[in-house]
């Protein structure tokens, strides 16, 4: 599918991928329609960062994507949607697993029954890598297991199946894009490496982290966001489940030395109780197999770690930007 030209919808485009998302489809000649959450100081995250132009010229819809409604409103007249919208942080699945279920698995059913009933051509629905547990086998392919270690990751389980018995059942054109652990400017202080950069930036010596034994696959966003266009654009990953990875896996403490080398060689990580999660929730191990990925588009990785970490740092140094960050609180 050539997907210039093409009327598409971003759900969660008010986020940090599905921002991105939406500049990098601009970009390529797609028109583009904005799902962002609504709320009552009509605030659309992060497209309210973009140029004034393109905010202005910019097709938004706000709405909810627990409502079925409302989803199958923002999709009609649309060729392909990327469904991002997502309640994602593990530790406030905790608290709040209702909203996850309602949200992730409820909220992708919305869009796949839209996409029935509308004859959408082309339905990409984001997964995650957290889907696998901690590694049995590594790097992790797509035949790997799934195991639910959070009831996030169980709910994005949830909706990967779903959209695959769409695909079995009524042969809606699915393909289930599985990134691994995406990170770059605009990305939520709930994840790691915005937590040790703004804790660094803000002036602090003590860096206050959960586990840093874990190792995962960082995957930069530009380079996320090229793996979603391509697996749009790709025929042959209808009906697919693909690994957005690097390959390469890098654990949390060596990442925190190498930005502490950086910002502040004078502090030091400190282990929060409150931040460690429960150990058999903990996902130990993570790096993914792109082979599947390189084979039917073509990708690959643009930035290793150090050149990622380099654009995002570059970012987060803009005051205005930092400003965004509340480094001293803790942030599920």
């Amino acid at each position: 599918m050539d997907l210039a030209g093409k009327r598409v919808l971003v759900t969660g485009a008010d986020g940090f991928i599905g921002s991105h998302l939406v500049e990098a489809l601009r970009a390529s000649g797609c028109d583009v329609r904005a799902f962002v959450f609504y709320n009552s100081f009509n605030s659309r995250g992060w497209l309210d960062t973009l140029p004034p132009d393109a905010q202005r010229s910019l097709d938004v819809f706000a709405g909810d994507v627990r409502d079925p409604h409302g989803v199958r409103t923002a999709m009609q007249g649309c060729d392909v949607v990327f469904h991002l919208a997502a309640l994602i942080a593990i530790p406030f699945s905790y608290h709040s697993p209702d909203s996850y279920v309602d949200t992730n698995v409820k909220g992708t059913l919305n869009v796949l029954q839209a996409a029935r009933q509308l004859g959408t051509a082309r339905v990409l629905v984001t997964s995650t890598s957290e889907v696998y547990g901690t590694a049995r086998y590594a790097p992790i392919d797509e035949q790997h297991p799934f195991q639910g270690q959070s009831p996030y990751s169980a709910t994005k389980i949830g909706a990967d199946r779903l959209a695959e018995a769409f695909y079995r059942s009524f042969d809606t054109p699915v393909v289930v894009v599985r990134p691994f652990n995406t990170y770059g400017p605009r990305q939520s202080a709930r994840a790691v490496i915005p937590t040790i950069i703004t804790q660094l930036l803000g002036g602090a010596t003590e860096i206050r982290l959960g586990s840093v034994g874990p190792t995962r696959d960082f995957t930069y966003v530009a380079d996320t966001v090229r793996g979603f266009v391509a697996l749009a654009a790709a025929d042959a990953a209808v009906g697919e489940e693909v690994n957005v990875a690097t390959g390469q896996e890098h654990a949390i403490a060596d990442v925190a030395a190498l930005l502490i080398r950086e910002l502040n060689p004078a502090a030091r990580i400190v282990t929060d109780a409150e931040r460690v999660r429960p150990d058999k929730s903990e996902v130990q191990r993570l790096v993914g197999d792109n082979a599947k990925l390189v084979r039917l588009t073509g990708w690959r990785a643009a930035f290793d770690l150090a050149a990622g970490l380099r654009e995002t740092v570059r970012w987060f140094r803009d005051p205005a930007n930092l400003a965004r960050y509340k480094a001293w609180q803790y942030n599920l």
